[in-house]
């Protein structure tokens, strides 16, 4: 009877222990959940949602492994030469407390919106017709290229990789224009603020979208543009 007893009051014991801790690590749960809160409150706070797009923000968790001692005042932010686009980061600091600390949550962002899909796959080499789009929402973050939303980015250009059907379509899935040869006379155009300039001048490179061309305007003088159109170079003041 007696040992039953001690049994009895053991099993109490050990129920009550447990209980104790289950109170007592629920701030540190509650703890990590408020910080992802914060995260996802900081990223949808920052990014603004435009007529047709829809944001969704998932958030991961810290290292269970990693104890944070209490804070007072945690301050969100976005880390040097991070985006909130696709995935990245968001770091906390804690900016009041008997410790500093910093740490980083990993942080998806999608942005949702109408955009041009292969309507079938399509491979390299395809000169894209207007019955090879369809329009279906897409994550336009889910790739760092942009995503091509009108019929007139895409109709007559060229594959440069094979595209599967369903998938949305990419500025660099297309091959780059040539807007014009070397030695061709074109327009230059500098703009800026309150201001826009033009002229003529020679190409002296290929003039291939996106990328650089070497231009001798009239004045004999040597500059570096960016081919945009036919004929067509623009220079950044």
């Amino acid at each position: 009877m007696h040992s039953w007893a001690l049994t009895c009051r053991s099993w109490l014991i050990l129920t009550l222990l447990a209980w104790v801790a289950g109170v007592l690590a629920a701030p540190a749960r509650a703890g990590e959940s408020g910080l992802q809160q914060q995260a996802r409150q900081f990223a949808s706070t920052s990014l603004l949602a435009t007529n047709g797009t829809r944001v969704e923000v998932e958030v991961g968790s810290l290292d269970p492994r990693l104890k944070l001692a209490p804070c007072n005042e945690i301050q969100p932010y976005l880390p040097a030469n991070a985006r909130l686009w696709g995935r990245t980061r968001i770091g906390l600091r804690c900016a009041s407390g008997p410790t500093r600390w910093n740490v980083f949550l990993p942080v998806t962002v999608k942005v949702y919106a109408k955009a041009l899909v292969a309507s079938r796959a399509l491979p390299a080499g395809t000169v894209i017709a207007e019955a090879d789009l369809a329009q279906e929402e897409v994550d336009l973050a889910e790739d760092s290229a942009a995503a091509l939303v009108s019929p007139e980015q895409a109709v007559g250009r060229t594959l440069d990789r094979p595209v599967s059907a369903g998938r949305s379509l990419r500025q660099t899935h297309l091959k780059s224009r040539q807007w014009f040869a070397a030695g061709e006379t074109v327009q230059v155009v500098a703009q800026g603020p309150g201001f826009r300039v033009a002229g003529a001048g020679q190409a002296l490179t290929a003039g291939i979208e996106g990328q650089p061309v070497r231009i001798r305007t009239e004045s004999g003088r040597i500059l570096t543009a960016e081919a945009v159109g036919e004929r067509l170079v623009e220079v950044n003041p």
